[in-house]
């Protein structure tokens, strides 16, 4: 299967968009604009606003960079620009 470069560089961007979106709803969404909504459910004794905003927004980015890079190393594999 032949891809071009603009293929791998949409392929790359769609990837980057999706987890960019991803990063804010957590970041900014979850720890801040539905804090309140949130923070009617409880999660360790915490309000669940208040925790994404601490914790878990952390940890969601941990695994977005995983994911990140598994997915990179896929794509490079599938346009054949990988590392041996």
């Amino acid at each position: 299967m032949e891809h071009n470069g603009k293929t791998y560089w949409a392929t790359v961007l769609s990837l980057l968009t999706k987890i960019l979106i991803i990063w804010f709803l957590v970041s900014f969404g979850a720890g801040i604009l539905f804090a309140p909504a949130l923070n009617s459910i409880s999660l360790g004794g915490y309000p669940l606003g208040f925790w994404f905003a601490q914790q878990g927004s952390i940890y969601t980015f941990i695994v977005l960079i995983f994911y990140y890079a598994k997915k990179m190393g896929d794509i490079d594999r599938l346009f054949d620009v990988h590392e041996e």
